[in-house]
């Protein structure tokens, strides 16, 4: 029993180590996981850093490659497109909906998140940057009153999330563009703005950062 534990217990320890790592891209898209050398680095046999890298296979962030073995996924550009484009029309909509329900203490709790945004641009770090950037679009989208809009939008998040962790990583230089289109739609929202004009906003944020993406990659 005490060593089923203790092997959960590695298996789950490697687990986050390699899991960090690849959302920090120090382990970036195409990279090979080699089993040995990462036992040797966390102190324990390559029992639990395989069980580790199946799991991290399960959830689509390693996949095995004939001859080649383990490897961090790379990006599928077509499915990454698919997925932000999706994204910015229902969270567009849902943005739309939702804005007449905002109050001002949402939309000041909103500028205090894209001023902690801001903040991060100097050290930046693309993984608190695009967990802040989350928070800040859910203070805009979760009032929306349709609730199947409102899952489609959820479940946008979650499929980008599980394809690419940060877009921030690789292009960095949008996180500077990117606030300053969040103030832009906080503007439009606190000034009463016709519904098609803060959906439309949201919409090519969202699209902003997909086209910056695709073209450096």
């Amino acid at each position: 029993m005490a060593s089923a534990v203790a092997a959960e217990s590695k298996s789950e320890r490697a687990y986050e180590w390699i899991r960090e790592r690849i959302q920090r891209r120090e382990f970036s898209p195409g990279y090979r996981l080699v089993l040995g050398p990462i036992a040797q680095t966390l102190g324990m046999s390559v029992v639990p850093v395989r069980e580790a890298i199946r799991r991290l296979e399960a959830e689509g962030l390693v996949e095995f490659e004939r001859n080649v073995g383990a490897r961090v996924s790379l990006v599928d550009r077509e499915e990454y497109a698919h997925s932000m484009q999706t994204l910015g029309v229902v969270e567009g909509v849902a943005t739309a909906l939702a804005a007449p329900l905002l109050t001002p203490a949402d939309l000041d709790r909103a500028e205090a998140v894209n001023q902690r945004l801001i903040a991060l641009l100097d050290d930046f770090d693309p993984i608190a940057f695009t967990r802040l950037n989350r928070e800040f679009h859910s203070v805009l989208f979760e009032t929306c009153p349709n609730p199947h809009i409102l899952d489609l939008v959820h479940r946008g998040w979650t499929r980008l999330h599980n394809l690419l962790d940060s877009t921030f990583a690789f292009v960095p230089g949008r996180a500077h563009e990117s606030v300053r289109e969040h103030a832009q739609i906080l503007e439009l929202i606190r000034s009463g703005a016709a519904p098609i004009e803060i959906e439309l906003a949201a919409r090519q944020h969202r699209w902003g950062t997909m086209n910056a993406y695709l073209t450096s990659h």
